[in-house]
């Protein structure tokens, strides 16, 4: 049996190289999903989500893999996020951050397993934010995109050199909500070596 690998099959968006913005095309995919808002290194509610968002998906490749004889690899944690005010991310006022934590899924995946696994899921372990994971579709499309490497709060020059000057020098503007993808584990990589990507979905001016 082959493992589904979404960093393999898609690695123009999951394995750039590219340390400053280059545009990608991004195919559509389906993740599941959990909202919310605030820090996301002191918030509650952000430490579920993620936790949440893990045990429906560890449900859902251990199911897949039982009942339709089909594997795959547990995708990297994602986040978009987004503000009322764009310059708190460069800032870095998380508190006003809204953040949307979303992990890949395969095509194969359907609304209805995904409502069985999340049902499963509460069912063994009494997280309250799991019954509020949920199937979404991303079509970002045409995106600026880079590999930053490094702390996360140090995503601030890349992102003011992205909304100063990429965007206006190529006759761009943003489509979307920013996305990031955390290639790392950031409890086991010191910071210096934390890789994340970080995306602007765009369109032309």
């Amino acid at each position: 049996m082959t493992r589904y690998d979404v960093k393999r099959e898609l690695k123009q968006c999951y394995a750039p190289k590219n340390t400053d913005w280059a545009l990608v095309d991004v195919p559509a995919q389906q993740f599941i999903a959990v909202d919310g808002r605030g820090d996301p290194n002191t918030s509650p509610d952000y430490a579920r989500a993620v936790e949440a968002l893990y045990t429906v998906a560890y449900t859902i490749k251990f199911t897949s893999k039982r009942t339709l004889d089909r594997d795959f690899v547990v995708g990297p944690l994602e986040g978009l996020w987004w503000s009322d005010r764009p310059e708190v991310f460069i800032t870095r006022d998380k508190g006003a951050w809204h953040w949307r934590m979303l992990i890949s899924q395969p095509d194969w995946i359907t609304v209805d397993l995904i409502d069985e696994c999340r049902q499963a899921a509460l069912a063994k372990k009494k997280l309250a934010t799991i019954a509020d994971v949920r199937r979404e579709t991303l079509e970002e499309g045409t995106s600026a995109q880079l590999l930053h490497v490094g702390p996360y709060d140090d995503e601030g020059p890349a992102l003011a050199r992205l909304h100063h000057e990429y965007l206006a020098a190529n006759d761009l503007t943003m489509s979307g909500h920013h996305h990031e993808i955390y290639l790392g584990d950031s409890r086991r990589t010191e910071p210096a070596k934390l890789r994340t990507v970080l995306r602007q979905p765009v369109r032309r001016a």
